[in-house]
């Protein structure tokens, strides 16, 4: 998986590509740590993500919790496979999510 973070003021964009599984999210949790403080506008692109498993979940709702507190989390370009995950979950209505 590829991982691009780009902050600009209070807003941090991350841009994930390929697969976001037990693995990936370790990688992605460590390159988030301390990436947060002062953020006001988290958004995560997922245009070329592929899949997305329970631990990239887990990630995400650890990122909502810390932005419930900052300001606001919204994930972008959500795939259909991406989708049917949170759908399958029931975590569409968890999050901000804008194509």
């Amino acid at each position: 998986m590829n991982i691009k973070m780009d902050r600009n003021d209070k807003e941090l964009v991350i841009t994930l590509e390929g697969k976001l599984n037990t693995l990936t999210s370790q990688e992605l949790d460590k390159q988030m740590d301390g990436k947060l403080n002062g953020v006001e506008r988290l958004v995560f692109d997922f245009a070329e993500l592929s899949y997305i498993s329970s631990a990239g979940l887990r990630i995400l709702m650890e990122a909502a919790q810390i932005m419930d507190d900052q300001g606001e989390m919204i994930i972008r370009h959500i795939n259909e496979p991406v989708r049917d995950v949170f759908q399958i979950t029931n975590l569409l209505d968890e999050f901000i999510i804008e194509d």
